[in-house]
């Protein structure tokens, strides 16, 4: 049986702490809840944890000192911030401190989760190094290196582009969610957002026209899908 990933939850409200680990518990998560920085260090400290969820406004410890603290012992493990402030400033903040993702509150249960999800496959994607490359009709897809080649022809990707070939390489044939992909790359699915992704989206379609039987189609309403004639990946 495969071992549960373990996530160390910080959350002083707790009404709300024990709502989340019930439910990452409900989808397969093993879940330790803490009220407040200080246990929270205390118990990052006794057990190993895969995943960080910590609320920033905690008492006797906020949640970025906790994260500088968990930093300083672990300097690989993901966290995400959870916090009733939208100032630019808190955001920035986080994200300085080595945060992999910041949700305001209020926020779904589904949203958590997904955003979780994504942080554990690039994790473990970069520990494993498994699904580098995928081959996708006469293109061959280097996700580390960046490179779509196509008959031998390189052509190097930004970084922007590269993310977003992977995704719809891991969906190929399948429906990428738009707000699933816009959370996974850009972390907020606002309207400029928005509006970046799909210039890249013409840019990747662009980079995929010498091979006709690729296409990247827009799903009304829900996203995207790569039409791919062969498995996206080997």
């Amino acid at each position: 049986m495969e071992e549960k990933l373990r996530i160390l939850l910080c959350e002083d409200d707790e009404n709300l702490g024990m709502l989340l680990r019930e439910y990452l518990q409900a989808k397969g998560y093993d879940a330790d809840l803490c009220p407040d920085g200080e246990q929270g260090y205390k118990a990052f400290l006794r057990n190993k944890y895969d995943m960080c969820v910590f609320d920033v406004m905690m008492p006797i410890k906020d949640g970025f000192t906790l994260a500088q603290e968990v930093r300083s012992a672990n300097s690989e493990i993901p966290i995400i911030f959870l916090t009733a402030k939208t100032l630019k400033e808190d955001i920035l903040e986080g994200f300085k401190l080595g945060a992999d993702d910041y949700i305001t509150k209020p926020f779904s249960m589904e949203e958590l989760t997904l955003r979780i999800e994504a942080i554990l496959r690039r994790v473990r994607g970069k520990k494993t190094k498994e699904r580098t490359v995928y081959h996708i009709g006469k293109f061959t897809f280097d996700t580390q290196k960046q490179i779509l080649t196509f008959e031998g022809v390189p052509t190097k990707l930004t970084t922007k582009e590269s993310e977003l070939l992977s995704l719809l390489c891991a969906h190929a044939n399948e429906i990428l969610q738009r707000d699933f992909a816009l959370k996974t790359i850009w972390i907020d699915d606002n309207y400029f957002n928005a509006r970046s992704m799909d210039v890249y989206i013409t840019k990747l379609r662009k980079h995929l026209k010498p091979d006709p039987s690729i296409e990247i189609i827009n799903i009304h309403g829900k996203g995207y899908k790569l039409i791919a004639p062969e498995p996206a990946e080997q």
